[in-house]
């Protein structure tokens, strides 16, 4: 099993941490008899030699003994050891080549693919964990088609666990989609083979796996009447396993991939399914909106559980008509069982103003039960409850009391403030009570950044210009040396910029600050309370113009972005910055170039209007298409233009008109991504509105 493994050199190949010295004993407690030292190992291949996916050359050098392992019955675990050679084989997507990483990949994939034979007799092995982890190996690493497919259609007919029929459905799901590029004739058998395990006598679950397989390679073979189908056979699965409950991993070992298994689902066997065929469906709003309805109310609340989860991918990817599921996602607020409680919390506290369809069953909540409008960390202070904060981000007026009596009580979450730029004027009569928490609000604290700006974004919002004595008093008594002090600063700026000419006393203090890291917001401020042009335009074209490399390249970016809104905001008036602001069209960051474009626009006057134009549409345009996070400004833009915008609103009803979102196609989580594309359809319908256009 280990021949040949004291030959290698490891301590000249690498892994993420370093030396790959350690390997061999990393593969030897893969054989190892103690369950902990095992899992132990596994978790390391992962955490070191096979570090977020990547191959290094210590990887490559693992794979000979990974199969040796694999095809020793003695070795316990082996399902573990097939999983982590699948995704050895997958790392890099199939058909890298070059040097560096994505050859030491190529070339581990050939090595497994030269071992395929080994997964061929793992399809049959008597442990029911290895049969399960085969058939994606399978059909990765056996390069003989007709073999894959006679070996899958005999497991099918032999295999009694329902766990390893489902893992050799996904298998004949991915054969097919493997084959049919290349037309290869064996595609249609699997489908034809998919198909007939969609139907009886064949159980739900394996029916469920078939159908979100076809679905990905052959969705013209699924049946007509498929969402009642799914819904059906999802409740047949259910009562299953009420009847016999599905085997659960029990503690384990305190490891990442410990930790990992036991952060599933309760139910990760039929979330995966039903993700499955989500992710298939794909465009299908209507379709997976009903399906969404169908497990929402399933009396089982594992199937309501994992529809929860499922909805939040739909939401952020697809401008669906939600207020069906949205209104059950509330419902199950009063669930009994935590995991879905929890569920349904998060996700309506990230749909904002579309989770109004749960106010009612939000507002139920946080009025009977008041232990939800605080959420007490172990660590750090106390927040908004969630559901308190879902209810105030979906604009509902009933939020406000409910805020009230939290400001009231003896604890008061910091993060509270910034709520209340979502219920706008309903959360007017909370102005006295944040206005004497700034003013009682200490000015050395060590938590005054995370108590003072939550508060002046809440003051800001409501315009409550009583509150200017108050923000003077943090502006000015402010120690140099506080930690975060410009961010205090900053708030204090803008909410000095929200009160307008009400806060004339503060123009000493904005003018002071010109100078400073704070200098765009201060002239943005000043321009709003005193209207005076020539103070700021100079201090906002030397923030736009100014050189930056590295972090300070990006401070500097963020910077030119800010001081081109507030440039296209004062309009002709800023007529003295277009030539600073023409020449950033053409260069820098797609943000940049953006906010640029749209200040020239407003600033150019009639005379000169048709010349710019020419030369800041195809800007537009093309920051519009490769940048999605600039549409919100450059619609904006066409909506304070008012006629003068026509050119673009060509733009905004191909965005008002499409059904996914402006950035389903960026990479990473953002918990704000769908309020900022409600916000974005808004202003394009104010735009196309004034028109006549949308």
């Amino acid at each position: 099993m280990f021949r040949g493994i004291d030959e290698v050199d490891w301590a000249s190949l690498r892994h993420a941490d370093g030396s790959a010295e350690d390997v061999p004993g990393l593969l030897r407690g893969l054989a190892s008899a103690d369950p902990a030292e095992r899992e132990t190992a596994l978790d390391r291949m992962y955490g070191a030699v096979h570090h977020q996916g990547d191959v290094y050359d210590s990887t490559l050098a693992c794979v000979p003994f990974l199969l040796a392992l694999a095809a020793r019955e003695e070795v316990c675990d082996r399902a573990g050891v097939v999983e982590l050679l699948v995704s050895i084989g997958g790392a890099g997507g199939e058909g890298t080549d070059g040097g560096g990483a994505g050859d030491l990949a190529a070339r581990a994939r050939a090595a497994l693919c030269a071992g395929g034979e080994v997964f061929a007799r793992l399809a049959g092995d008597a442990d029911a964990g290895v049969r399960r982890a085969a058939p994606g190996a399978l059909v990765r690493f056996l390069d003989r088609p007709a073999r894959v497919l006679a070996l899958i259609r005999e497991r099918i007919t032999v295999e009694r666990d329902d766990r390893v029929l489902l893992a050799l459905a996904e298998g004949l799901g991915l054969f097919a989609r493997r084959q049919l590029p290349a037309g290869d004739t064996h595609a249609a058998e699997a489908v034809d083979l998919l198909a007939a395990l969609s139907g009886p006598p064949y159980g739900p679950g394996l029916r469920l796996a078939a159908l979100g397989q076809l679905a990905q390679c052959a969705p013209e073979s699924l049946p007509t009447d498929l969402v009642p189908t799914v819904v059906r056979l999802l409740r047949d699965r259910s009562g299953q396993r009420v009847r016999g409950r599905l085997a659960q991993d029990g503690p384990g070992v305190d490891t990442l991939a410990g930790r990992l298994r036991r952060l599933r689902p309760s139910d990760e066997e039929g979330s995966r399914l039903l993700r499955t065929l989500h992710a298939a469906l794909g465009g299908r709003v209507a379709d997976r909106v009903a399906l969404l309805c169908g497990q929402l109310t399933s009396p089982d609340p594992l199937d309501r559980c994992n529809a929860v989860w499922m909805s939040a991918g739909l939401f952020r990817e697809w401008r669906a008509d939600a207020a069906e599921p949205i209104a059950l996602i509330g419902a199950q607020l009063g669930a009994e069982e935590g995991r879905l409680h929890d569920a349904a919390v998060a996700v309506l506290g990230e749909l904002f103003e579309l989770a109004l369809p749960a106010a009612d069953h939000l507002h139920a909540l946080v009025n009977c039960r008041p232990e939800f409008r605080i959420h007490h960390r172990e660590r750090g202070a106390p927040t908004l409850g969630g559901p308190l904060k879902a209810l105030a981000r979906t604009g509902d007026a009933r939020a406000t009391p409910v805020l009230a009596d939290v400001l009231a009580g003896p604890v008061v979450p910091h993060d509270l403030g910034l709520v209340i730029p979502h219920l706008g004027r309903a959360a007017a009569s909370l102005a006295p009570a944040l206005r004497r928490r700034l003013a009682r609000l200490s000015l050395d604290g060590r938590d005054t950044h995370e108590r003072a700006v939550p508060l002046l974004a809440a003051l800001a919002a409501l315009g409550d210009a009583e509150s200017v004595p108050s923000v003077l008093r943090l502006l000015r008594g402010m120690p140099d040396g506080l930690r975060l002090r410009s961010a205090v600063t900053g708030a204090a700026v803008r909410a000095l910029g929200a009160f307008g000419g009400a806060a004339r006393e503060a123009v000493p203090d904005l003018r002071g600050l010109l100078e400073t890291d704070c200098a765009v917001a201060a002239a943005d401020a000043l321009w709003s309370v005193t209207g005076e042009a020539e103070a700021v335009v100079p201090v906002l074209l030397r923030r736009l113009t100014e050189p930056g490399s590295g972090r300070c390249r990006r401070a500097s970016a963020t910077a030119a972005t800010a001081a081109a809104d507030v440039l296209g905001r004062l309009g002709p008036a800023a007529a003295a910055a277009l030539p600073g602001l023409r020449r950033v069209t053409g260069s820098g960051e797609a943000s940049e170039r953006a906010a640029a474009a749209c200040a020239v626009w407003r600033i150019a006057g009639e005379p000169e209007r048709e010349r710019e134009e020419e030369h800041i549409l195809p800007v537009l345009r093309a920051a519009w298409v490769e940048h999605p996070r600039t549409r919100t400004t450059i619609a904006g833009c066409v909506a304070a233009l008012g006629p003068r915008g026509a050119p673009l609103h060509d733009l905004l009803r191909a965005e008002v008109a499409s059904p996914r979102r402006h950035r389903a196609d960026c990479s990473g989580y953002d918990r704000h991504a769908i309020h900022e594309d409600e916000g974005l359809l808004r202003v394009c319908r104010v735009a196309l509105g004034r028109e006549g256009g949308g």
